[in-house]
């Protein structure tokens, strides 16, 4: 019974040590799983791009500039060319105090007769009067001809020629070119049909071969006090016969601009009160000036038909008066009450005020020079004609103009701040990225510690089991030993 026990006890302790031998190895596959687990974390950390900062520089920009007159011009491109010289582009900028600019937009209503109006003042077509024409322009009757179109007669002298009386023929004068000293000297007709001239002690000088034809003939007119209005020109006629200059009076239909018969309105606007006819003529057709930059600025077409209202403010702190203008179509379309009042939506309003206007100049042929430190400081800017060569003086030198260049040095604090923005936003991340994979290897280093603790346990139980094998190993075998000395005895 001893010898059956103890082997029964041995296979179970090896039975019990496979099992143990065999946690031992899951074990290690578990382990070894997390390794590569661990391993794949510190490779995609490994692999993370770390956010760069961005740099000042980068968003620093230097640029050249030069002033001529009233003009800023900004260099946009430079390019050397095979002969030592550049090709250059740059903006023109300049400050336009004339300038059509949008104004606060207004309230406008509608009246009962069909009126527009902004607070108490009536809107007016923009070069148009707002009342009856008072009939008279110049102290002249406005006529219309059969189109229809307003006009007043004007007189006015034409050049024309006139026969010479007899009286006239008695009375014409003779002067010669006299080449020496650059200038006329009266020449005198003789009783037998010739001419002369005298020298200062009156002796007679006859011109040989010299007839009417060679000579300037003139009518003095004594009563004529413009000296130019005093000397008649004479000449003569297909016919042969002497003819003067005179003046007709011709009557003719001056057609009247709408600036013209704007002036001859009412106006019930206080601006006009204390202006003159003339004024408000001038007036009206800077109010057409008006309406072409209106139409150039809105409609990109400055030859557009586009009418306009207008109103006129006068400025509390400088006491001049201030035009606001509006869209006719847009005023007449906009959505009124029935029964009249404000419209239900604000109409765009312009005024004339101060805005900054560029242009691009293309291709300028210059020549620039470097300081010691290579940075440009001067510009020399050719005159070329329309084939691109340069123009040269009377001498043969070329024509250009020298200015003094300017270092600007701007930075696009826009740009830099949305960059970053977006750095310290990929930082963000990429910090919360580290940090998750940081939590994961964490937790991969626990479940580690904790299979490497149950390995350890069964090590501990694999030695314990081997232990008790090796002993059960020597009770087997004292039992072998002693069964064979009873059956030899």
């Amino acid at each position: 019974m001893g010898m059956s026990a103890s082997q029964a006890r041995f296979l179970m302790l090896t039975a019990r040590k496979n099992n143990v031998e065999f946690e031992g190895q899951q074990i290690n596959q578990q382990r070894t799983t997390l390794s590569n687990e661990s391993a794949s974390y510190y490779s995609e950390l490994c692999n993370m791009v770390v956010p760069t900062p961005p740099s000042i520089d980068d968003f620093t920009k230097v640029s050249y500039s030069f002033d001529d007159g009233a003009l800023t011009n900004t260099i946009t491109t430079m390019i050397a060319k095979n002969d030592g010289k550049y090709s250059i582009s740059f903006i023109q900028q300049w400050q336009d105090d004339y300038a059509i600019v949008s104004a606060s937009s207004s309230m406008v209503a509608r009246t009962a007769d069909g009126e527009y109006k902004v607070g108490a003042t009536t809107l007016r077509q923009l070069g148009v009067g707002n009342g009856v024409s008072s009939g008279y322009f110049n102290n002249k009757p406005i006529q219309y001809d059969d189109e229809g179109k307003p006009y007043i007669e004007e007189t006015k002298s034409v050049p024309s020629l006139e026969p010479c009386t007899p009286q006239d023929i008695a009375n014409f004068e003779y002067y010669q070119y006299d080449e020496t000293i650059d200038d006329v000297v009266q020449v005198m007709k003789d009783t037998d049909g010739s001419f002369y001239t005298t020298d200062n002690d009156g002796n007679k000088q006859t011109l040989q071969g010299v007839t009417e034809d060679d000579l300037i003939i003139v009518l003095m007119n004594e009563n004529e006090t413009d000296p130019e209005k005093a000397v008649i020109m004479v000449g003569k006629d297909d016919d042969g016969q002497y003819v003067k200059e005179s003046t007709t009076e011709e009557t003719s239909k001056r057609y009247l601009t709408d600036a013209e018969m704007g002036s001859t309105a009412t106006f019930d606007d206080p601006y006009f009160k204390d202006l003159t006819p003339e004024q408000i003529q001038q007036l009206l057709e800077q109010e057409e000036y008006y309406r072409v930059m209106l139409n150039e600025k809105c409609f990109h077409d400055p030859g557009s038909d586009q009418q306009w209202y207008v109103r006129y403010v006068k400025d509390s702190v400088k006491g001049t008066y201030v035009p606001y203008f509006y869209n006719m179509e847009d005023v007449q379309s906009a959505d009124y009450p029935a029964d009249g009042g404000f419209a239900n939506e604000n109409i765009n309003c312009y005024s004339v005020g101060s805005a900054t206007k560029t242009k691009e100049v293309i291709n300028a042929l210059a020549s620039v020079e470097k300081d010691t430190t290579g940075r440009y400081i001067a510009l020399i800017l050719y005159r070329t004609d329309e084939n691109g060569n340069i123009e040269k003086d009377a001498n043969g030198n070329d024509l250009y103009t020298e200015y003094a260049l300017t270092t600007n040095t701007s930075t696009d604090e826009d740009a830099y701040n949305d960059a970053m923005n977006k750095y310290n936003y990929a930082q963000y991340q990429y910090d919360q990225k580290v940090q998750e994979i940081n939590s994961k290897i964490e937790v991969v280093q626990q479940q580690d510690k904790s299979l490497e603790l149950e390995l350890k346990q069964l090590d501990t139980e694999e030695n314990a089991i081997s232990t008790e094998m090796e002993a059960v190993k020597k009770v087997i075998s004292k039992n072998v030993e002693s069964s064979f000395k009873t059956f030899n005895a």
